[in-house]
């Protein structure tokens, strides 16, 4: 337990059932009337954002997040099998919690699985990637950079839009974030 005044950011609260992470809070103090803090939220697992306003010294519930860098092995029909890269022991992540991060999951990639009582919450990716083209149209002659974009597909199965000179074998650059391409690698 804690109190309004203990908030930061990236603390994770237990509010209502649900985990919330603050992204912003605001201690407001008006010259009529108490205190209190004005927060933004987070919901660690379904990512929605909502405002809440707390009166100050309130207590509210902490929940402990913990964040490890794992490694990725495999995958085992819909899971995914992660190992500690501490204590070697492996953990299986469902499917549905590692979401669309399957898309640029390579073996023996490193994460962070952040987890609460030992069940995994959210599996998060570097920002970027370097993966290979298995598959795209072949480029014209004159196709430029900044002629347009076709799609191509990488050895981890998902498409992305690259530039017409990139050609298959390749290997390029992808932010993970919105599958967006970067550049040659």
């Amino acid at each position: 337990m804690a109190t309004t005044n203990d908030l930061k950011n990236g603390l994770v609260l237990n509010l209502d059932g649900d985990l919330w992470t603050v992204v912003e809070f605001q201690h407001v103090k008006p010259g009529k009337g108490g205190a209190f803090v004005r927060t933004t939220l987070k919901n660690v697992l379904s990512g929605k954002v909502v405002d809440r306003t707390f009166n100050a010294g309130t207590k509210v519930d902490t929940a402990t997040v913990d964040k490890r860098t794992m490694q990725y092995l495999y995958a085992d029909g819909e899971d995914f099998v992660f190992m500690d890269l501490d204590t070697y022991d492996q953990i299986t992540v469902p499917g549905g919690t590692v979401g669309e991060a399957s898309k640029f999951l390579l073996p023996e990639a490193e994460v962070i699985i952040a987890t609460h009582e030992g069940a995994p919450l959210y599996v998060e990716l570097p920002t970027s990637v370097i993966l290979e083209v298995t598959y795209t149209e072949p480029g014209l002659q004159g196709d430029r950079s900044t002629g347009g974009t076709k799609p191509a597909t990488v050895e981890t199965g998902a498409t992305v839009n690259v530039p017409l000179f990139i050609s298959t074998g390749e290997k390029i650059k992808v932010d993970t974030r919105d599958s967006r391409y970067l550049g040659r690698a």
